[in-house]
């Protein structure tokens, strides 16, 4: 039994919550601290859930259909305490409130993640203008009205696989093709998230999807994450300007704040002079992976790993894509959003946490030698990023 406690309406929103009548019990929460009833909700006159995937070793992973968003992931510590390494909020109001808390938190990026210059590209001849919603630019396939800010159909697999597909309309957000989409997570017995992204489109256009978490792999979401120690398998970066966008240069690591082919902390390099990461005020920046070859990316090999010394939690990182994306919380807690209460009350500080999000190179559709984002009709799109959690 269901009360209807309100309805907001915002940006295009319309979201209707959802209460479960009577008192809660600790049992109804996630092993995170999430309460389910709280993201029991209707959006845009679609349903959405909160989905708990888990194995038998420890590890749960809690999932929203809004924006393929995950909210918590949870793993053991090296005392085998459960432990959340995930930026998020704790309710779908403040997940669906683009006016007052925007977000990408845990989300699946599309159609395109991270930015298109001018917001626009050509494809066999025929020039798009896409959303600017970045300045002149794109970004994340249109931000607030792109695929992070669309509920999902959600089909759960048993305890560890979810499946969750879109369909997005020819034009949307200047993007040509009708698509659909799938998003499939998993969670394996040997504590990875694993997840990949598919899709077919009725005309030529461009997909480059990923996943958005904000690591903090300490569990303390008060603290900046300076100690935690990252690793890159890339000798080469893709420069970019200060609004972002890449030069269409490729440059070495070697001698660079950039370089991470040896693992270090974060704090030793983020306050840097280097004008590259004085331009993002820290790391916003894609790395060419040394995992990738000829056209062809080996996702069984680590291409990046990130390790907190405080609770011994190490995240290897895994995909079939030519670059990752090193964001590193430049924006958080600041101005405007250093108030924002988050999961567990918190307010979250700046740099308080690491993206490591597979991709395309940033506006790779108007850097033509650079590998391309292109699906045709009757191609099968398929990107695939795992992240496996263990203790040292």
């Amino acid at each position: 039994m269901k009360k209807l406690m309100k309805t907001m309406m915002g940006c295009g929103i319309a979201l209707t919550i959802f209460s479960a009548c009577g008192s809660k019990t600790e049992s109804t929460l996630t092993l995170s601290g999430l309460d389910p009833a709280k993201f029991d909700t209707i959006i845009n006159e679609k349903p959405v859930k909160l989905y708990t995937l888990k194995n038998q070793n420890g590890m749960e992973v809690c999932i929203t259909n809004y924006g393929g968003r995950v909210v918590s992931l949870v793993v053991p510590d090296k005392d085998g305490k459960p432990t959340d390494v995930v930026l998020g909020f704790d309710n779908i109001a403040q997940y669906a409130d683009t006016l007052n808390s925007p977000s990408d938190y845990g989300s699946s990026v599309g159609r395109y993640a991270n930015r298109i210059k001018d917001g626009k590209f050509t494809l066999n001849d025929s020039t798009y203008q896409l959303k600017k919603n970045d300045g002149p630019n794109c970004l994340h396939g249109g931000g607030t009205t792109g695929w992070m800010n669309q509920v999902y159909d959600a089909e759960q697999i048993g305890d560890s696989i979810l499946k969750l597909t879109i369909v997005a309309e020819d034009g949307e957000n200047g993007f040509p093709g009708k698509v659909t989409a799938v998003t499939t997570y998993k969670v394996t017995s040997d504590n990875t998230l694993d997840m990949t992204w598919e899709a077919e489109t009725d005309k030529p256009t461009i997909i480059n999807q990923t996943n958005h978490n904000y690591y903090n792999l300490s569990g303390d979401f008060t603290q900046p994450g300076y100690d935690m120690i990252l690793y890159v398998n890339a000798d080469n970066f893709t420069p970019s300007t200060k609004l972002y966008i890449p030069t269409g240069e490729i440059k070495s690591v070697e001698g660079t704040p950039m370089d991470f082919r040896t693992p270090h902390a974060l704090g030793d390099s983020i306050q840097s002079s280097f004008d590259q990461i004085q331009n993002a005020t820290g790391y916003d920046h894609n790395f060419c992976l040394n995992t990738y070859k000829d056209g062809k990316g080996d996702d069984t090999q680590v291409c990046a790993s990130l390790y907190s010394p405080k609770t011994g939690i190490f995240m290897e990182m895994f995909t079939n894509e030519p670059g990752v994306q090193v964001y590193s919380g430049n924006f958080q807690g600041v101005g405007r959003d250093a108030e924002i209460i988050r999961k567990h009350g918190l307010k979250y500080p700046k740099h308080v946490s690491v993206c490591l999000e597979s991709q395309k190179y940033p506006d790779s559709p108007n850097q033509k030698d650079w590998a391309q984002p292109v699906l045709n009709p009757g191609e099968k799109y398929y990107s695939h990023a795992a992240y496996k959690f263990s203790v040292k």
